[in-house]
């Protein structure tokens, strides 16, 4: 009798460890892969930025680069051409390749 109580728990456990592991899974296919994924794309469009090219900022703003250097831009809004604003790369959600 003791015996079979035994491995009943064992059997238990074992479920336990199971359902652990597959959300484990999921949480690792349903979140963190996903947004890994983003990062290495959005890294990708900041290395592959060039002057010229127009940019619109998280906060929405449209513009065109002056000027890029390691962490910083330069961009450009408006069309009088005297309204240029550093920031952060990180600023920059969308970049449209020029076509010159």
């Amino acid at each position: 009798m003791n015996l079979l109580a035994t491995s009943g728990g064992a059997m238990g456990w074992e479920v336990i460890i199971l359902y652990v592991v597959v959300i484990g899974a999921f949480m690792y296919f349903a979140a963190i892969r996903p947004q890994k994924k983003e990062q290495k794309r959005v890294n990708a469009m900041l290395a592959n930025m060039e002057v010229g090219d127009a940019v619109v900022t998280t906060s929405g703003f449209y513009g065109v680069l002056i000027d890029i250097t390691e962490d910083d831009v330069i961009v450009e809004f408006g069309s009088n051409r005297n309204c240029r604003i550093p920031m952060k790369k990180a600023a920059i959600a969308e970049v449209e390749k020029s076509n010159e």
